[in-house]
Order: C-alpha cells, then sequence, then structure tokens
C-alpha cells in the first residue's frame, strides 16, 4: 500500500500508546509509511508553537493523520488544539463508536452504538462569547446552519447504509431550543425521508441519556449536534468500560484525523503501563477509512481475543503487562 500518514505522537502518554499503536500495524505488512509532525506541548518545546506550520501542511498533504493526546496549555492561544485542528480542515463529522468487549469492565453486553457528533458548529463554535465588565454576566452564541446539519445527517444515514445498520436516532432539543435545535430536527425529518430504508426516530437529548442508562440496546446509530454528541458519546464510553477503549474519527472532505478521545495522562506517563486501546481502535477507524477493510478486522479482532485471553493486558483493564507487551500481545494475534 503506497500511502503516508501524518503522525502526531502526542503528550503525556501519547508517545507510549502511538510506539505500541504503530507496532501492530506495522505487523499487517500494509506498508504504510509515516510522516511524524508534531503539536501540543511536544512541538512547543521543540519550535516555540502549539501547533506548527509544518504540521498543519503535512496534515493537508497527506490527507489523514493518525493523533495522540494532546495537552492545551491554560493560556496557549487556543481554547483547544483538538477544536482547532477540526476547524482548520473542516473536520464536520465526529465518529464515536463504543462496542462492548468481553473481559472488560463494561458496565453492559451487547453494545454497538455509533455516535455521530457535528464538529464544527453549535455550542462549540466560540462566537459572540462576553463577559460583563461587572463579571455577573456571561453570554455566547450558538449557531446552527441547514448546511452544516445537514451533512452530519447525510453522513450518518450514509454510514449507517454502508455499515448496514438499522437505525439512526435524532437527538436534540427541539422542544426547548425551538429555533437551533429546532432547525436541526426540521432538517433531520428532510433527510431522513431519502432514506426508506433505515428507520428514524427522534429523542430529546436528556430522555436519550437516561434511555442510554436504562435500555443501551435500542440505539443503533446516533446523530446529533456539537455539545449533546460530546456529552452522549462520553457517556457512551462509559457503558462499554471508559474511554481507555474509546477511539474517535474526525472526518471532513479533505483530510481526516484519527484519535484516541482520552487525555494525555501525564499522571502515569513514562510509566509504560497505558492502554494504547483507544489509539489502536482509532487507527482501526483509519484502516477502515483508507479501505484496508480486512485489516482493520483484524486488528480489531485481535484486539477482542487478546482481552478476552487476558493476555498481558495493562493495568487498568485487570492485567500487570505493560503497553508493550500488550501490543506484542495484540500482534501475535494477527496471523491467528
Amino acid at each position: 500500500m503506497n500511502k503516508t500518514i501524518a503522525v502526531i505522537r502526542g503528550d503525556g502518554i501519547g508517545p507510549e500508546i502511538m510506539d505500541a499503536t504503530l507496532a501492530v500495524v506495522d505487523a499487517l505488512g500494509l506498508g504504510l509509511a509515516y510522516d511524524f509532525v508534531d503539536a501540543g506541548l511536544a512541538a512547543q518545546a521543540r519550535c516555540g508553537e502549539l501547533l506548527p506550520q509544518a504540521t498543519l501542511d503535512a496534515i493537508g498533504r497527506h490527507r489523514v493523520a493518525l493523533k495522540g493526546p494532546l495537552t492545551t496549555p491554560i493560556g496557549g492561544g487556543f481554547s483547544s488544539l483538538n477544536v482547532e485542528l477540526r476547524r482548520r480542515f473542516d473536520l464536520y463529522a465526529n465518529v464515536r463508536p463504543a462496542i462492548t468487549i468481553p473481559g472488560t469492565r463494561a458496565r453492559y453486553d451487547g453494545i454497538d452504538i455509533i455516535t455521530v457528533r457535528e464538529n464544527t458548529e453549535g455550542a462549540y463554535g466560540s462566537e459572540g462569547q462576553t463577559l460583563s465588565e461587572d463579571g455577573q454576566t456571561a453570554q455566547g452564541v450558538i449557531r446552527i446552519t441547514r448546511h452544516g446539519s445537514e451533512r452530519i445527517i447525510r453522513y450518518a444515514f450514509e454510514l449507517a447504509r454502508r455499515e448496514r445498520r438499522k437505525k439512526v436516532t435524532l437527538v436534540h432539543k427541539a422542544n426547548i431550543m425551538k429555533t437551533t435545535s429546532g432547525l436541526f430536527l426540521k432538517v433531520g425529518r428532510d433527510v431522513a425521508a431519502e432514506y426508506p430504508d433505515i428507520a428514524c426516530n427522534e429523542m430529546i437529548v436528556d430522555n436519550t441519556c437516561m434511555q442510554l442508562v436504562m435500555n443501551p440496546q435500542q440505539f443503533d446509530v446516533i446523530v446529533t449536534t456539537n455539545l449533546f454528541g460530546d456529552i452522549i458519546s462520553d457517556l457512551c464510553a462509559g457503558l462499554v468500560g471508559g474511554l481507555g477503549l474509546a477511539p474517535g474519527a474526525n472526518i471532513g472532505s479533505d483530510a481526516a484525523i484519527f484519535e484516541a478521545v482520552h487525555g494525555s495522562a501525564p499522571d502515569i506517563a513514562g510509566k509504560g503501563i497505558a492502554n494504547p486501546c483507544a489509539l489502536l481502535l482509532g487507527a482501526v477507524q483509519m484502516l477502515g477509512h483508507l479501505g484496508q477493510i480486512e485489516a482493520a478486522a483484524r486488528v480489531r479482532d485481535a484486539i477482542r481475543e487478546t482481552i478476552i485471553a487476558q493476555d498481558r493486558l495493562t493495568p487498568d483493564l485487570g492485567g500487570v503487562g505493560t503497553t508493550a507487551e500488550f501490543a506484542k500481545a495484540i500482534a501475535a494475534r494477527l496471523d491467528g
């Protein structure tokens, strides 16, 4: 496979879990090449910038990036490096699968939910943020557009059709937020009518959270706006064992960034005990995006088999293995 991807090793535990992830990917023998670039604290230490232009250029050139967790320092100029990357490359679709793996500390069995979150507008748009001079009143603008709503909802339905999913749930708060969430819901109904082969239901966001806790198996694909999607995707991760098993894909028309959604965990950095599964599952999403469907399935199956066998698992999964040992156990199963 003649493809180069941009690789951001990240901060904290990022380099450790990235090395483990690439070791597993390399065991597939696909011939992927890596262009290592910096962002976050590592970039600031090397060149005095949190998000160097060379890194942005590499992502734009290769159109695919695999990213470890980044730390955005207070007063660093960005509210979030992750949000900035999404904005720069118009990565409008955040795709967060939550799948139960036997042998983990999952709360439920049989969970297989994909949350599709709008990634570029809504409450995280940072528009119109003001604080009164007396410090007593803060306000911001939530902007939802027909264009943004249509493309994320259509993405969710296309994903459902491609993955042979049966149902898409439109999550909203149109009963209260009648203009912003109301527009999202109206567009959702219009788009859903174009996909008669896929069932569609509507659910208010607070009821969605309750239903996810009470009966999560009823959900298949969830599509929603930025803030609601951020909350719901983490809730879904909690159903299957936490953020250590939660990957994320950020997809746009011209670029895609795949990542672990957990933080940089500086408290365990350098100890060699970090769980690489979230970033590995992000690499699985990346392989699927690159058309390597069989290779993606092999890695996913190897992770599952290793956890079930309790083979060299990291402490958070109940084992005593190191990050590197866990990765070796997964790689050994790729030919199985």
